[in-house]
């Protein structure tokens, strides 16, 4: 390659990392001032070895520190709940409610990282800008420390709101999970009650297990 091509790829390059970069920053520190917000989510499953793709429909509250209300109401009803100290997975249909630490959730639930503002992008990955795609800014990530169920992903962000309105990652068999949000609600008043739950009389309480 002639050294103009390979001096230029080099600028560009750093140009791009720099973009990342302040991109990422502007992202953190969308999050870390982020008081609350609700929206509806629109997620696919996609399974690498049947490429079957499973779609949930349902809508979504965040309240700061890291309190999540993630509910599911299409193909079926779930009810994922973190609180302050408990983290609750309700299937109505089963009379079954799994009780796990907010701690194992936070540590293994990917996607529930992202929207809790748990991932850092700076600190936890390497970030490559895609450029602009539609209304967004779109972003590569890798992290810095692979583990299996995250080994590359993507990230869709609006200028000016530095949100992630849409979420794309990819564990180490290939199987990929991708969120969309909208209608999004930032800095609304949300009460802490809904991030508790009683479970109903005759539900089955099962102390849970992340990986089972």
């Amino acid at each position: 390659m002639p050294r103009f091509f390979m001096g230029l790829l080099f600028v560009l390059t750093s140009v791009w990392c720099a973009q990342a970069a302040d991109l990422s920053d502007q992202i953190q520190k969308r999050y870390d001032t982020l008081q609350s917000f609700r929206g509806f989510f629109l997620q696919k499953l996609t399974n690498a070895s049947s490429h079957e793709v499973q779609e949930r429909l349902g809508s979504i509250t965040f309240k700061r520190p890291r309190f999540i209300r993630w509910e599911t109401t299409s193909p079926e009803n779930e009810l994922l709940i973190i609180g302050q100290d408990t983290v609750w997975e309700y299937f109505p249909a089963e009379e079954t409610v799994y009780r796990y630490s907010v701690e194992q959730v936070l540590s293994s639930k990917t996607m529930i990282r992202f929207l809790s503002g748990e991932a850092n992008l700076k600190d936890d990955f390497i970030v490559q800008d895609l450029g602009v795609d539609g209304d967004f800014r779109h972003l590569k990530i890798i992290p810095k420390e692979p583990e299996p169920n995250l080994v590359e992903g993507e990230l869709w962000v609006r200028p000016g709101q530095d949100m992630l309105e849409k979420i794309k990652l990819v564990d180490f068999f290939g199987n990929i999970n991708e969120l969309e949000l909208t209608g999004l609600e930032l800095d609304v008043p949300v009460e802490d009650k809904e991030f508790t739950l009683v479970p109903p009389k005759g539900t089955d309480v099962i102390e849970g297990l992340v990986g089972e």
